[in-house]
């Protein structure tokens, strides 16, 4: 700490001691010593230019800043004019007081006259204040340099006694966890702002903040002033238990918020749209209504307002968490068995997909580590495998080398072929960055190579298919043999190739680059050379692949449902098909659990016949008996008692039908003049 700041320090409590009647009954003298310590000293100062005053008492104590030479020194309100006085002159202020000034320049006749010693000693203290301003301008650059020394010296004193820190790479308890999550990512504008500036992305919203009123913030939207007043739905959240450091919740739903669900399920059994606008008039943040909303003007290609409408489920969700829920701690679980839980899945995977869209892949990414760190062992949706694919889009190649070297001993992510191209891709583009070191360049290089190198054994039917997607001539030694010929791709299981056509449908186009182009083709070269040769790994990976892709599990059938990827879709299963899927629950788990069972409702469809649905179409009086249950119709279907109803709903039909003589209006000009469209 420099001796000015010991000296404001000092001074600064000083001026806080309440003043006594002989508070202002000191000299002060202006030699270095008293400019450092500031001890009271008797009459004998001498001035800064060497010509003494006498002393006279002072009886206000405010006078002494009315002095000449502090035209260029503030003034501090209830301050004394000794060192803290000094002190605020020294700090290089240059705004003037307010106040005028009461002592005015004399000439040097003045100097035998006498004038108070405290007066005299603080007008040449100010005066040596004032020369050591103009050195400190000319030295300006130095005095600066010696501060940042000094900050300097105390942060390594600091870290010499709490342990010494050396350069490099923080240690590995120290980094954050794998799927640690940012706010600042979460908000697209962060990404906007890099590519484009912070004017172009928020030039049209800033004549608007004047007007416009706050809502509540949150993280994961940003509420806008288009959506109608939130009030709560009757969703929230519990935390159902604390273990081993993980937190496990759940959403709820009350009782209205129940009865909005059946409707929502009515609604959607119409197969009507409008149905579901009906029902978001009174509930305008019931989430699975705005979910499937969202899904209709996707199709529509509208695809603002299907954004508008995730963002605004995510808002309805994120003000019904948990107090303790985190969003960025990673240690939060949703199980997605309970189907409230799921509504929220989606939504997120949907706002990830519009990101991803709308060119932010950064941002993407932080919503697809959101999904993973849910429930990482069991990945309901399968984000896996879509990771890897946003990591490459945001250049965030030292994440996924990371994301594979931490899980790849308990999730064997080189099985996936997603991950088994996509990390030495990430080491090769890594090795074409100039500002890393040569060696670190070189290994990076030398890596990808030798992965790339056992993802085309594990994997010979991707090379030709990812060469037709790029479209490269493959060379004809290639195209010819036969270990990556046409019997490659036929032979893989059908899994396999649900897993393949994934990845080349959504990520092919990274490998169109000729340097990545040019690289791969130098590994497949060394490939066949080992294949020749007879390397004992062509033999265990193809028996590995026998044996690993029997049957993919749900959760990709699920993940390939949501991807909407057509090569994808075409090789799933004849069994995922045929049913029914539904988009605000694609393929929901087997062993689902359930804390409120939707209540029976009796539906013609299922329960009637043909005759039956016709007359109900003709006849909105006609019910068929066991559909009210209050007139006793739960024991079957009478046929006297049907017959008598149907007559009863013909005879109403009949009873309101009402015939009118229309005259028919001459026709002024029988063969028109119109014209034709």
């Amino acid at each position: 700490m420099s001796r000015r700041a010991l000296r404001r320090l000092r001074g600064e409590q000083r001026g806080q001691e309440p003043l006594g009647p002989g508070a202002l009954q000191f000299v002060l003298h202006d030699d270095d010593d008293a400019e450092e310590e500031c001890p009271q000293q008797g009459p004998g100062g001498r001035r800064a230019r060497g010509t003494g005053k006498e002393g006279v008492r002072v009886n206000n104590r405010f006078e002494l800043i009315n002095i000449e030479d502090l035209d260029e020194g503030p003034v501090v309100n209830g301050g004394r004019t000794d060192c803290p006085l000094t002190d605020t002159v020294a700090s290089g202020s240059k705004r003037r007081p307010q106040g005028g000034r009461t002592a005015t320049k004399r000439d040097g006749n003045v100097a035998d006259r006498a004038v108070p010693p405290e007066q005299s000693s603080a007008s040449g203290k100010l005066r040596k204040k004032k020369r050591k301003q103009k050195n400190k301008k000319n030295a300006a650059g130095e005095t600066s340099e010696d501060g940042l020394e000094d900050i300097g010296r105390i942060l390594e004193r600091i870290e010499d006694g709490s342990g010494s820190r050396r350069p490099g790479p923080p240690p590995l308890s120290s980094r954050k966890h794998v799927l640690y999550v940012e706010h600042r990512h979460l908000n697209p504008d962060t990404e906007l702002k890099r590519y484009f500036g912070a004017r172009a992305v928020l030039g049209e919203q800033r004549p608007r903040q004047r007007q416009r009123v706050y809502p509540k913030s949150s993280w994961l939207t940003t509420p806008k002033s288009t959506w109608p007043r939130y009030s709560k739905p009757g969703l929230s959240m519990r935390l159902l238990e604390s273990k081993k450091g993980r937190s496990c919740f759940a959403f709820e739903h009350n009782e209205e918020y129940q009865q909005t669900q059946h409707k929502f399920l009515a609604a959607v059994e119409s197969m009507e749209p409008n149905n579901i606008v009906v029902l978001l008039q009174t509930s305008p943040y019931h989430v699975d209504s705005l979910l499937q909303l969202s899904d209709a003007c996707r199709f529509q290609e509208d695809q603002e307002m299907a954004r508008d409408l995730v963002e605004r489920a995510l808002h309805s969700m994120e003000c019904a968490f948990h107090p303790l829920f985190s969003l960025t701690s990673g240690t939060c679980r949703l199980d997605y068995r309970r189907p409230e839980n799921r509504s929220f899945y989606l939504a997120l995977y949907k706002q990830m997909t519009f990101l991803e869209k709308r060119g932010c892949p950064r941002t993407a990414l932080e919503y697809c580590k959101l999904i993973l760190s849910l429930e990482p062992d069991e990945d309901p949706l399968c984000m896996l495998l879509l990771v890897d694919h946003l990591a490459l889009r945001a250049r965030s190649y030292e994440y996924l080398i990371r994301l594979f070297q931490e899980w790849e001993a308990h999730r064997n992510l080189s099985q996936l072929p997603n991950f088994a191209f996509s990390v030495p891709l990430a080491y090769f583009l890594l090795s074409q960055q100039a500002e890393l070191p040569e060696q670190e360049l070189s290994s990076a290089r030398e890596q990808a190579s030798v992965l790339v190198q056992q993802a085309l054994l594990m994997f010979p039917g991707v090379l030709m298919p990812l060469l037709e997607y790029c479209s490269v001539r493959p060379d004809a030694a290639v195209a010819s043999h036969r270990f990556f010929g046409p019997d490659a791709e036929i032979s893989q299981p059908p899994a396999l190739s649900q897993l393949v056509s994934l990845y080349l449908g959504r990520s092919h186009f990274l490998w169109k680059e000729p340097a990545t182009m040019s690289w791969l083709e130098e590994n497949v070269r060394k490939v066949l050379q080992a294949v020749d040769a007879g390397d004992p790994a062509v033999e265990a990976c193809e028996s590995r692949r026998k044996v690993l892709y029997q049957r993919a599990p749900r959760n990709i059938h699920r993940h390939v449902v949501l991807s909407e990827i057509k090569e994808a879709v075409a090789a799933l299963p004849p069994d995922v098909t045929t049913q029914s899927v539904l988009g605000f629950d694609p393929l929901p788990p087997l062993d689902t659990i359930y804390s409120y069972v939707r209540p029976e409702r009796l539906s013609p469809v299922s329960h009637g016949n043909t005759i039956a649905l016709f007359f109900r179409s003709l006849l909105p009086n006609y019910t068929m008996e066991g559909e009210r249950p209050d007139d006793g119709g739960a024991g079957g279907l009478n046929p006297d008692q049907g017959l008598n109803r149907l007559m009863l709903a013909v005879r109403d039909m009949m009873a309101n039908f009402h015939f009118r003589d229309l005259e028919v209006p001459p026709e002024d000009n029988p063969e028109g003049d119109g014209e034709w469209d």
